[in-house]
């Protein structure tokens, strides 16, 4: 029988018989005819985002295209086309373009997308990380258009930051020895490339070689600035401050579960209408203290008006971010960050005794003094923000700490005179408090995890960036406007779309 496949059948008072089934044959070539457009129903979310993408304006995508008609050149790729592929990949989880390129030989919503045609990666590659101006204009126009369907209000505006991995191991983390001596090697190996026009190998790998070191070599001068911001920024560290071969903008943070590793901080505004994403930041900074002004003024910048009031966690309430919100006229909501008690541990590392630490110290508030253990006064310096508090900082004279028989236990080692700090609360952290102990206030911030923590949890768990799989901070901003991008088209998909119906017979 050939390839049909015989079963016995057997049947009560009949002799056996071989059952005769149809084969499956899959080592041939098939040509049929495919109609298009039937590839996706008429409810399919692509026709959605291909229709949201059309009726926005396009013309920063098209004003670096060098094939115009009437003159000579290969057509390109409608960019409406590549950001609906883009914005329809990141939906379903999809990060790469070699993926992307793969999909649209076969799946039906690509081939819809593309009209059965292939899509070369590289275009998709490049497409993804050469337009950050026309990404945020584009950005700005789908804002628009929620905000027209009644979705955008700016009325509460709450932003969190959340901590997405670098492209880059935790053992690419080198010192500025080590990182010199790479750079060092990778110089010679440049200089020691054979002769482009060798005929030995092609020059299709002499060039990709050549690119390869360029690279790497580029890499590890950029890893050595930046280790040079690191130890001016850790000075106390100075030694043991280390930076990444592979992705030298990537920090290590704190993460999920008290994990560390290699990680971009992500900072997302989210409108509380209907939780859609105003705002999105990236930044190389470990907390999300210095935050709150930069998110504002992105949510200004696109949509050209600031939002009424802010809803925070207690990591971005300090008096800086109170006094920004105050001159911009903005209602802040935030949570009250625990207080530490004062540790003197410190003064112990010193060497200072315990009977000369602060509270052994007398103060007299009429003449803004303190008094130390030997009878010396300490006099007013200076005043510095901390938080919510003003440090006052008082000093000794130094030729009476140096006559000072209990110098050794006091201030050992110190060229200065004994110094300590008062803390005093300042007036807008006093009022910032009142505020929040209101009821109107608890019940405002109530409502802070479940709009501000939503997209971050959407966007890591169905787009999938647990991850960047850029490097650089330009390149990693721009795949996290791609991944919000996606997510507010989403959410217009899910709230406002209405696919056309086919009208009764």
């Amino acid at each position: 029988m050939g390839n049909d496949k015989a079963l016995l059948v057997h049947t009560p008072g009949a002799a056996q018989r071989a059952a005769r089934c149809k084969p499956i044959e899959r080592n041939q070539l098939m040509l049929r005819s495919v109609d298009v457009e039937k590839l996706v129903g008429e409810d399919h979310p692509v026709r959605a985002i291909w229709e949201l993408v059309g009726h926005v304006d396009l013309e920063p995508f098209y004003e670096g295209i060098g094939a115009v008609e009437g003159a000579a050149g290969r057509p390109v790729w409608d960019p409406q086309l590549l950001i609906s592929l883009w914005v329809y990949a990141y939906k379903g989880g999809v990060g790469s373009a070699r993926e992307i390129s793969r999909l649209c030989g076969y799946h039906p919503a690509y081939q819809w997308l593309t009209g059965m045609e292939g899509v070369n990666y590289h275009t998709l590659a490049d497409f993804r990380v050469f337009h950050k101006e026309a990404l945020d204009r584009l950005f700005s126009e789908v804002l628009g258009v929620l905000s027209h369907q009644g979705l955008v209000t700016l009325k509460r505006v709450m932003q969190d930051g959340t901590k997405v991995k670098a492209q880059a191991a935790d053992k690419s983390f080198r010192r500025e020895k080590t990182l010199r001596d790479h750079l060092q090697a990778a110089r010679e190996q440049v200089a020691q490339m054979g002769d482009p026009r060798s005929e030995a190998l092609s020059q299709r790998v002499i060039r990709a070689r050549q690119r390869a070191l360029r690279e790497k070599k580029e890499r590890l001068e950029q890893a050595l600035q930046e280790l040079e911001e690191i130890q001016s920024a850790r000075s106390s560290e100075k030694k043991k401050a280390r930076a990444s071969t592979t992705d030298p903008q990537a920090r290590v943070m704190l993460q999920a579960k008290g994990a560390c590793g290699p990680s971009y901080n992500v900072q997302v505004s989210t409108d509380a209408r209907a939780k859609i994403i105003v705002g999105v930041g990236v930044t190389q900074a470990a907390n999300d203290a210095g935050e709150l002004e930069p998110g504002v003024e992105r949510v200004e910048a696109n949509l050209q008006a600031r939002p009424e009031q802010v809803v925070v966690d207690g990591s971005y309430t300090n008096q800086a971010a109170m006094e920004a919100m105050r001159k911009r006229g903005i209602d802040l909501i935030g949570a009250l960050p625990e207080r530490k008690e004062a540790t003197w541990d410190p003064l112990k590392r010193r060497g200072v005794s315990p009977e000369f630490y602060p509270e052994a110290f007398r103060y007299d508030a009429r003449t803004d003094r303190f008094t130390c253990p030997a009878g010396k006064e300490l006099v007013y310096e200076t005043r510095e923000p901390h938080g919510g508090w003003w440090h006052y900082r008082y000093r000794a004279r130094r030729s009476d700490c140096r006559a000072c028989g209990l110098q050794g236990r006091c201030c050992p080692g110190t060229k200065k005179g004994r110094s300590l700090v008062r803390r005093e609360e300042t007036p807008e952290w006093k009022a910032f408090q009142a505020k929040m102990k209101t009821e109107e206030a608890k019940e405002i911030y109530k409502q802070r995890a479940e709009v501000a923590e939503f997209p971050n949890a959407w966007i890591k768990e169905k787009i999938g960036l647990r991850q960047f799989r850029l490097r650089g901070l330009v390149k990693v901003t721009l795949e996290a406007t791609w991944a919000c991008l996606t997510y507010n088209i989403c959410q217009w998909i899910r709230l406002c779309w209405k696919s056309p119906r086919p009208a009764p017979a």
